[in-house]
């Protein structure tokens, strides 16, 4: 899996991380020296919020991408951390799922924009929002693989399992490429035994697609957004920020083909 670059990260629960993840995991890959894009697909946008961009810089973003007739490297906008740029989400993301659905080629928009830059940057991480929806779906048809950020509680095999069976549909019918690359365990505690279960559980059925490296459950990992922060700016103390810091590393160790220091 050396060669993967493009990866969405889903999960059809909402509150689960994948944004925390997206937006972190993108700031240790730039801090170990990768360039990165993350594409804010979620109507809310809140990676573009995570990571500073103000509303004033979004009047182009992936909603004018997908629909509105413009290049992806016009609506890409740098961050405040050096090598990671972000396409942010702008407010009309909200109405493009109703708009794809009459639309030429609904399903491939995203792929198609993105080919055209997807090469500029090392990885290319896609924060989808918590649905399987067409907007979702765009990712999957765009992507060499899937980041599962998956809630250390009781109902995550159950959703984890339900993913998996679209990720084979939509492997069948428009991306044969696809695969599931990794499996990251958040709001992990120590303390709490059915965390402990649930971590046993998903490692027994996914093996070593389960990332080594969990990610805590953290105070300072959920304020970092509302200071448009990555946490690993905010406070990289921290051990939500170390515990992002060792992802990154580990997923250098395994798709980039090189080990990963920092």
């Amino acid at each position: 899996m050396s060669k993967l670059r493009t990866f969405a990260l889903v999960n059809q629960k909402g509150g689960v991380g994948k944004t925390t993840t997206a937006v972190n995991l993108g700031t240790a890959l730039a801090a170990m020296g990768r360039t990165a894009l993350i594409v804010d697909l979620d109507p809310q946008g809140n990676a573009s919020t995570g990571l500073g961009v103000e509303r004033g810089q979004r009047a182009r973003g992936t909603y004018e991408m997908l629909l509105g007739g413009v290049s992806a490297g016009d609506t890409v906008v740098p961050t405040a951390i050096p090598r990671l740029s972000i396409v942010p989400a702008s407010v009309d993301l909200a109405g493009a799922e109703i708009e794809l659905v009459n639309a030429d080629r609904r399903e491939h928009r995203l792929n198609e924009a993105l080919s055209s830059i997807a090469g500029k940057y090392d990885y290319v991480l896609i924060d989808c929002p918590p649905s399987l929806n067409l907007l979702t779906l765009n990712a999957l048809v765009a992507v060499d693989a899937l980041l599962v950020p998956l809630q250390t509680e009781f109902y995550a095999l159950e959703g984890l399992s339900n993913l998996v069976q679209t990720v084979e549909r939509v492997k069948r019918s428009f991306n044969p490429r696809l695969e599931l690359a990794g499996i990251i365990l958040t709001m992990f505690d120590r303390r709490n035994s059915l965390s402990e279960a649930v971590s046993q559980d998903v490692r027994a059925h996914f093996a070593d697609r389960v990332f080594e490296t969990m990610i805590p459950r953290n105070v300072r990992v959920s304020e970092a957004p509302s200071h448009g922060l990555p946490v690993l700016i905010y406070d990289h103390r921290c051990l939500g920020a170390q515990a992002y810091i060792q992802l990154g590393a580990e997923f250098l160790r395994r798709f980039d083909g090189v080990r990963a220091s920092g």
